[in-house]
């Protein structure tokens, strides 16, 4: 990959990513360290990496850089909880945006990572088995568990009655 061609990455690909793990850890500086560390390691494959292949590849590092941050993260012992919940404001849940991430905020890290990939961001369940390095039946039994799940707390929070 050239030069113009990582720089193409970045435009292209950048937001699309950031998107992608911010929706999955919800911690924008995470997220922000995260889709940096990705393109960094990019910066240092860039003679060994394809520009057909660099979108896989960037999902794929940046997941697997977010299961680290995660599982260290779940190492770390907090010291004292601060509760800001009284910061912000009553959510009455009429906004089906809203409604929609607190939903996917209920599932599990794995299927909210499938569900994402393949509903927002659009890849295909082969696609989402290489980034994640589930098999394709995974994905598609997280996929369907997840919406399962979505479904039934849309159901129950009555947003469709």
């Amino acid at each position: 990959m050239t030069i113009k061609e990582y720089n193409n990455a970045v435009r292209e690909f950048g937001d699309h990513v950031y998107r992608f793990i911010l929706r999955s850890i919800k911690d924008s500086h995470r997220a922000d360290d995260i889709v940096q560390d990705t393109y960094e390691k990019l910066w240092r494959c860039v003679t060994e990496i394809e520009y057909g292949a660099v979108k896989s590849w960037l999902f794929s590092t940046a997941y697997n850089r977010m299961i680290d941050v995660i599982r260290k993260d779940s190492r770390l012992v907090d010291v004292e909880y601060y509760d800001d919940s009284s910061l912000y404001a009553e959510d009455n849940g009429s906004d089906l945006n809203e409604v929609l991430h607190r939903a996917l905020e209920t599932l599990p890290q794995a299927q909210r990572s499938v569900i994402l990939l393949r509903d927002y961001e659009g890849y295909s369940y082969r696609e989402i088995a290489e980034i994640t390095g589930l098999s394709e039946a995974q994905v598609k039994t997280y996929i369907f568990r997840g919406r399962v799940a979505l479904r039934n707390y849309l159901v129950k929070t009555s947003v469709w009655q």
